[in-house]
């Protein structure tokens, strides 16, 4: 699979088998993404692999939180700006629409709220969840480089014909992750990414992008 195919195949998947994903196959993938552009050579991530058991028992906890309609920990960091304008409200409310309702949850359903998180909970059904974490001293500079890496990591996944789902969610439950991880107080929750193999006949959803004109300009003489 190249490059192209990787990103244009890439998509958040959210409906997947119980097949377990090998360590190898994801010593593999992590290895290569340690290459993901960091500046000053930072490296800034910290990254949990968790399978099995102990998977298991985080679902378990999170499950129980997000039906008994725990709001979740205190955020500490916001996962929207408060007041999003157009274009981007727009393109936040389509996707919506479009993702839950593909998932069985219509946007009049009043128990809407718990069976998001509670899905989000279970991990869509996936193997592995992967948790990037950031020491609290980095700043955006070093958050951005988090976001280049899982995206490597989830590029490369693709190239193994593994899907995921990043999932900020985990940051509503991160004193149940911290738990289950044995993460020092000293590191902040970034978000999850839910790893395996897609569940056969699922329903496919693929959000549309804006138009290459409506976030790119060209300055200069480029042909």
């Amino acid at each position: 699979m190249d490059v192209y195919e990787a990103v244009d195949s890439r998509r958040a998947v959210r409906a997947f088998s119980d097949e377990p994903v090998s360590r190898e196959v994801l010593e593999r993938v992590l290895t290569a993404a340690t290459r993901a552009p960091s500046s000053g050579n930072l490296q800034p991530w910290h990254l949990y692999v968790v399978t099995g058991e102990p998977l298991a028992e985080l679902k378990r906890r999170a499950t129980a939180r997000a039906r008994a309609g725990d709001p979740g920990d205190e955020r500490e960091y916001p996962m929207y700006p408060a007041e999003l304008t157009s274009p981007y409200l727009d393109r936040f409310a389509a996707a919506a629409a479009q993702r839950y309702t593909s998932l069985g949850i219509e946007r009049d359903d009043p128990g809407r709220p718990k069976k998001i998180a509670t899905l989000n909970a279970e991990a869509f059904g996936a193997p592995v969840v992967l948790f990037c974490y950031l020491d609290r001293t980095m700043g955006p500079g070093q958050w951005a480089d988090a976001g280049m890496y899982l995206q490597t990591v989830m590029l490369l996944l693709r190239a193994e014909g593994l899907h995921s789902c990043p999932q900020v969610m985990w940051t509503m439950f991160r004193k149940t992750v911290g738990q289950v991880v044995g993460a020092d107080d000293d590191l902040v929750l970034l978000c999850g990414v839910a790893v395996g193999f897609e569940k056969k006949d699922a329903p496919r959803l693929r959000t549309g992008r804006a138009d290459l004109t409506e976030t790119v300009s060209f300055v200069g003489g480029a042909e």
